[in-house]
């Protein structure tokens, strides 16, 4: 009987942080049990679609032991041949390389104290998750400072290792049992109302963890709180994160913390499903259109509206989605020529919605641009104002444009070498920025700065990283760091 459960800490939730918590508080001797809402198959939320972490690293050292090599001599020599080339190509990323890349993509709005932590810690978390039994695999196609290694298996194969490893620590997980209120006696949170098996069930605690993500699912949080253009909006991630958690918090005094008005949302196919779900060989990515920093992309109008080249891709998707949205018909596209075709930037489109055409009038007619002579005329125009640097798409190369409006700051190649394809993309959400206030242990306050005792938020839940835009790998990061540190506080009361 699930009355029977007697442990010092509930954890809500089953994804990256979930885990890390877990874990943690059971390495320190507390008796964990984990609730998720969904079927077990389903476990692990938006973590099980990720790819990677982003974590600074003094040198390619460091990210060595992470590695899984082949075991078979054939493979392990062409394999220790690829890892020489890659070494030789990789640079460091400092903490101040990855501190730097949050204050720019928060415009410096990011909580200071919750930054440098998830920097400070982020390398020392990867080195304890890799002794637990985590593995990387090398980004052999594409490397670049912060995405050199991603997960073996993925986020699937992230999810169903942490499942392994809190199984064998004996961490308990009951799954399809949703959380539907705190319980708090004198002044404490000590315990959870759940639903499970159409029954009511308290469960008493030390301590409750919340780590159950975000309000993207929900479509009257997001019209509340995001405006109501984002109410129908298709999801980058699984339908379960409807904001029961975060609302159950503040109900019992929690705060809101930073920017609940902005979010994750990127580019994605025209025709991708309303919503992800996880299993084996499936990443969040699938229905993703990441080619656009090398791309022209326009607008109904047949206008540009983004500088699509502005830098890393990774330091750009999560906002680029928002940029889409407020377009007309809420859809972008994204054009390329052969020269883009032959420099392999397209690789990655799996099945993807397209036209071709031979001619760019002829393109323009078949996505139906509203103003066809405008649409040439600002092309022959970015065309022609393209600086002479040499394109190289996997470096910030400088190729950009100059007296034209957005300006252009990398990978500008002039359409101009048929067959033009184009891709038809809208914004795809993943997650909100906005979550509760809590201390660097994610120990969750109160509107007078208090500590709630007994409880935390972990993972998409903690508010004050992100406001506007997010580096990619950034929010699992921020997981793992905030999650362990969430579980060792919560074991030692």
């Amino acid at each position: 009987m699930l009355e029977t459960y007697k442990p010092d800490i509930i954890i809500v939730g089953a994804g990256n942080a979930a885990f890390s918590a877990a874990i943690a508080a059971r390495e320190n001797g507390s008796e964990v049990l984990m609730l998720e809402k969904t079927e077990e198959k389903y476990m692990g939320g938006n973590s099980a679609l990720t790819i990677h972490m982003r974590f600074a690293y003094n040198s390619f050292d460091d990210l060595l032991p992470l590695i899984k090599f082949p075991k078979s001599s054939n493979e392990l020599s062409k394999f220790k041949t690829k890892i020489q080339a890659l070494k030789n190509m990789v640079k460091e990323y400092t903490e101040i390389d990855y501190l730097n890349d949050i204050n720019k993509v928060t415009e410096n709005r990011s909580d200071q104290n919750l930054s440098r932590e998830l920097v400070s810690n982020s390398l020392n978390t990867i080195q304890w998750m890799n002794k637990l039994g985590h593995y990387w695999e090398p980004t052999f196609e594409n490397p670049t400072s912060a995405n050199v290694v991603s997960f073996d298996g993925k986020g699937y194969g992230l999810i169903n290792r942490w499942k392994k490893i809190a199984l064998q620590k004996g961490v308990k997980i009951i799954y399809e049992c949703s959380v539907i209120d705190l319980i708090k006696q004198n002044n404490n949170i000590c315990g959870v109302v759940v639903n499970h098996k159409n029954q009511n069930i308290k469960l008493f605690s030390k301590s409750v963890i919340m780590a159950c993500g975000s309000f993207e699912s929900n479509p009257d949080m997001r019209a509340k709180y995001l405006g109501e253009k984002w109410r129908n909006i298709k999801l980058r991630g699984v339908p379960h994160n409807t904001g029961e958690g975060l609302e159950m918090a503040l109900s019992h005094g929690a705060i809101p913390y930073d920017d609940w008005s902005t979010c994750h949302a990127s580019p994605q196919d025209y025709n991708r499903p309303d919503f992800d779900l996880p299993g084996e060989n499936k990443s969040g990515d699938y229905w993703s259109r990441y080619a656009y920093p090398f791309s022209v992309m326009i607008n109904k109008d047949g206008e540009r509206f983004i500088d699509e080249g502005e830098t890393w891709r990774g330091l750009t998707y999560a906002k680029t989605g928002k940029a889409i949205l407020e377009q007309k018909q809420q859809m972008a596209y994204q054009l390329f020529d052969t020269k883009h075709r032959n420099a392999g930037v397209l690789n990655k489109y799996k099945n993807p919605t397209n036209y071709v055409s031979s001619s760019l009038s002829g393109l323009a007619s078949k996505l139906k641009i509203d103003n066809i002579n405008d649409f040439l005329s600002n092309i022959n125009n970015f065309n022609n104002n393209i600086s002479s640097e040499r394109y190289n798409p996997h470096i910030l190369d400088g190729k950009s444009t100059s007296n034209i409006i957005p300006k252009r700051s990398n990978w500008a190649l002039a359409l101009d070498k048929p067959p033009f394809e184009a891709y038809p993309v809208i914004a795809g959400m993943t997650f909100c920025y906005g979550g509760l206030k809590t201390t660097i242990n994610g120990e969750v306050l109160n509107k007078q700065g208090n500590i709630i005792n007994g409880l935390y938020a972990v993972g998409e839940m903690l508010g004050g990283l992100w406001y506007k835009n997010y580096p990619s790998g950034g929010g699992m990061m921020a997981g793992a760091v905030f999650g362990k540190k969430a579980g060792e506080k919560a074991s030692t009361n």
